[in-house]
C-alpha cells in the first residue's frame, strides 16, 4: 500500500462524518464515502504529491455528491421531526458531554435549514478544520465566495438557534401617544 493510500485510509473517519451530515441516512452516507474512496483510489495518479490530499479527497466527495444528488440514493428523504434520525443519533452518541440530546437535535434542524452551499462550507471549515483555500479547492469556488457563504451561513445559523437574540431592535419599539 502506498503512502497516499495509507493517508486515504486515515481520512475515512472525516469523510464519514461529512457524509453523515450530507446524507443523514447511514447507508447513503456509507455509499457516498465508498464512491469517493473508489474514485480517489482509481485516480490517485492524478493527485500531485505535496498538495493537500484531504482537500483533493473532499473535492471528489463534493463532486460525487453534487452529481449524484439527483439520484434517490443520496437524497435526504426522512422528515427531521421523525422518531429516528441517523445524523442526530451519530452526534448524540459521540460521547460529548457538552452536547445534550435537545441541543444536538436543535443544531441538526438548524443545519438542515441552511442552503446546501452554505452548509457545505460551514461544515468543512467548522468541523473538518479546513482553511478557506482548502474549502475553495474542495468545493470549486473562489476563496471570497467561501468567506461569503461562511459568513451568511453562520449568521443564518445564529438566527435559527437564537431567534430572539437576533432581533433586539424590534423589541425596543415604543409607541408615542
Amino acid at each position: 500500500m502506498s503512502l497516499a493510500h495509507e493517508e486515504l485510509v486515515a481520512l475515512i473517519p472525516r469523510l464519514r462524518r461529512y457524509a453523515r451530515v450530507l446524507c443523514p441516512d447511514p447507508a447513503a452516507a456509507d455509499d457516498l464515502v465508498q464512491d469517493t474512496l473508489e474514485r480517489a483510489c482509481a485516480r490517485i495518479s492524478q493527485w500531485r504529491p505535496g498538495s493537500d490530499l484531504r482537500a483533493w479527497t473532499f473535492a471528489i466527495m463534493h463532486n460525487v455528491f453534487v452529481s449524484e444528488t439527483r439520484r434517490p440514493r443520496y437524497r435526504f428523504e426522512s422528515p427531521l421531526g421523525g422518531d429516528h434520525d441517523g445524523a442526530a443519533d451519530s452526534c448524540a452518541s459521540n460521547g460529548d458531554p457538552a452536547l445534550d440530546w435537545g441541543t444536538t437535535r436543535d443544531l441538526e434542524r438548524a443545519l438542515r435549514l441552511l442552503p446546501e452551499a452554505q452548509l457545505q462550507v460551514l461544515l468543512l471549515v467548522a468541523f473538518e478544520d479546513m482553511s478557506y483555500e482548502q474549502v475553495a479547492q474542495a468545493v470549486g469556488v473562489p476563496v471570497g465566495t467561501v468567506m461569503s457563504r461562511l459568513f451568511r451561513g453562520r449568521a443564518r445559523l445564529r438566527e435559527l438557534l437564537e431567534p430572539t437574540a437576533v432581533r433586539p431592535a424590534a423589541a425596543k419599539v415604543t409607541v408615542l401617544k
